[in-house]
């Protein structure tokens, strides 16, 4: 039976994951922290550690999962450069998946993204739209970048000189080749995210609608658990499902 320790128990996910290991006969929560509580006793008592906190506790919860010598799964959005090359630094001393959503099905529609726009040229535009309940405060969401980073690697190109957003007034044309975002809050939406590639007289639309949170949870579960036992290094989702 594996123990997971939460990071951002009070939180929106860390409540779910918390819900989800009270519910699973396999495995159980081995504790949780927020901000200021012992990271580094919570990963003594952990075989895995999930983050779902804030950028600004990654450097402290790295060290942490490093002390104990256990795997971490990071689903903190919102993260910049500095952390992913924190990230990256870990990832040499253990396993560490990082993610922008533990879904499996937006695992899946990544892969199906990814594959779309590597068969499709530059004159099929890219827009990704996603909802959110009114108290996220990233945007685009994790999971749109996700999207976007997959669309651009089918394209094979650098999302961030691609990226279109914000559009506000006389905008001109659309730069060709250009992925465009949109975000959209409000209410307790939990997460919805449309792919669009638009042609001439043809569009492909691919949706996720994620309808309880707990998807997400049952997600981060079978990630964590999932890295215990794998050598150091940076996995993704994809690596979970074997795609």
């Amino acid at each position: 039976m594996a123990r997971i320790g939460i990071i951002g128990s009070a939180g929106r996910m860390g409540q779910a994951i918390a819900a989800v290991l009270a519910a699973s006969t396999e495995h159980e929560c081995a504790g949780g922290v927020d901000s200021g509580g012992d990271v580094a006793a919570l990963a003594d008592a952990s075989d895995a550690l999930v983050d779902f906190s804030a950028p600004g506790a990654l450097e402290a919860n790295l060290h942490a999962a490093i002390g104990a010598g256990i795997p971490l799964l990071i689903g903190t959005t919102g993260l910049g450069e500095g952390e992913m090359t924190a990230i990256d630094n870990a990832a040499r001393a253990i396993p560490i998946l990082q993610t922008g959503n533990t879904s499996l099905g937006v695992t899946l529609l990544a892969h199906l993204v990814e594959e779309a726009a590597s068969k499709l040229g530059p004159d099929w535009d890219i827009e990704i739209v996603e909802m959110h309940h009114r108290m996220k405060v990233d945007a685009p969401s994790g999971t749109a970048l996700l999207l976007g980073e997959a669309a651009a690697k089918g394209r094979g190109i650098d999302l961030a000189s691609n990226t279109e957003s914000g559009r506000h007034g006389h905008t001109g044309k659309r730069a060709e080749g250009a992925i465009g975002f949109a975000a959209l809050r409000g209410g307790t939406v939990a997460g919805e995210h449309m792919v669009y590639l638009a042609g001439e007289k043809e569009r492909l639309t691919f949706t996720h609608l994620a309808e309880d949170r707990a998807i997400f949870a049952h997600g981060a579960v079978k990630g964590a658990t999932w890295l215990i036992g794998k050598a150091p290094g940076r996995y993704s989702m994809k690596d979970v499902l074997g795609i």
